[in-house]
């Protein structure tokens, strides 16, 4: 492993102080203990056909994501006052493919009608039986500049670095350049949605202000896709709306276990997944010239595609 990480292109956030280093590998940047976990994956990773992967590039809506899927799919064996989201960090709930031990994979095997898988590796870098298990997968976007002033207060706070020592001039010029966890996040995007064109049937595309402007039936297009579908019943005594208020902002950030603590082994407070969740929030910190260079990209790598992002 160390022979191949030593061979890789290197890039240093000069705005995190040099607290960070970036590596390219297979055309995309991330850190090294997720390169190490991700090239892990790709060697010994053994995807079941019934798995469900959810998959995003950082601070796109998933933990949002891999909230509502969780309670969609434990519904019939807990309700809000017995789901695990509650004592638990929704990322252990739903662990990362690139962060975790077989056996937690294995658990959730065992545990989940439906197992979950999450990851942020790019469609190309998936391990080989993800593909060829014919699994499902749900892809979640969002809109680039949003996903740059959240990816910059993310890596800024894990970091303790105030804003006036981390400049966002500099952070976006980085991302622009490409240099973000699993960027670029353009090539990201565009590798789920070619392949969700060629699958269809297997791979869904979900973007972020879709599912914030209309909840219940994108929750319900999430359910129906997965293969644990709402009945009529369920519809009409609340059930989805109860789900969506539970997984909402509002209540998630406010939870204990979502304000306090840190995962095991990871040095990133819980709290720091809850930020904001707004759109929009952009506008508080891109100049004009910054607007201008961030849809000039967004047009040129988004061209003919649909996609909406800016």
């Amino acid at each position: 492993m160390e022979e191949i990480i030593k061979t890789l292109p290197q890039h240093t956030c000069n705005w995190l102080k040099g607290k960070i280093t970036m590596y390219k590998y297979q055309d995309f940047w991330t850190i090294k203990h997720l390169l190490e976990g991700g090239i892990l994956a790709q060697q010994s990773f053994k995807a079941e056909p019934n798995d469900v992967f959810l998959c995003s590039a950082p601070k796109t809506g998933t933990t949002w994501l891999k909230s509502l899927a969780f309670a969609i799919v434990t519904r019939e064996k807990f309700d809000e006052s017995t789901t695990p989201l509650l004592t638990k960090f929704v990322h252990e709930c739903v662990p990362f493919l690139e962060k975790s031990q077989v056996e937690e994979h294995e658990n959730n095997r065992k545990n989940l009608s439906l197992p979950l898988i999450a990851t942020h590796i790019p469609y190309a870098s998936l391990p080989e039986s993800v593909i060829s298990s014919n699994c499902k997968i749900v892809y979640i976007y969002r809109n680039i500049k949003d996903v740059i002033v959240s990816h910059y207060h993310f890596l800024r706070e894990g970091l303790k670095l105030p804003m006036e020592d981390a400049p966002f001039e500099e952070a976006f010029e980085e991302f622009c350049h490409g240099v973000s966890g699993y960027g670029p996040y353009w090539d990201h995007v565009l590798g789920y949605w070619k392949a969700s064109l060629e699958r269809p049937e297997k791979i869904l595309l979900l973007k972020y202000e879709d599912l914030k402007n209309e909840p219940k039936s994108n929750v319900k297009r999430l359910a129906d896709f997965i293969g644990c579908p709402f009945s009529v019943d369920e519809e009409k005594a609340g059930v989805v709306d109860n789900i969506i208020r539970f997984c909402g902002f509002e209540n998630m950030s406010n939870l204990e276990v979502n304000k306090t603590g840190k995962r095991n082994g990871s040095v990133t407070e819980n709290r720091i997944y809850f930020r904001k969740a707004k759109d929009g929030d952009w506008k508080n910190y891109f100049t004009n010239e910054m607007k201008e260079k961030i849809d000039k990209l967004t047009d040129e790598k988004f061209n003919g595609t649909g996609l909406l992002l800016k």
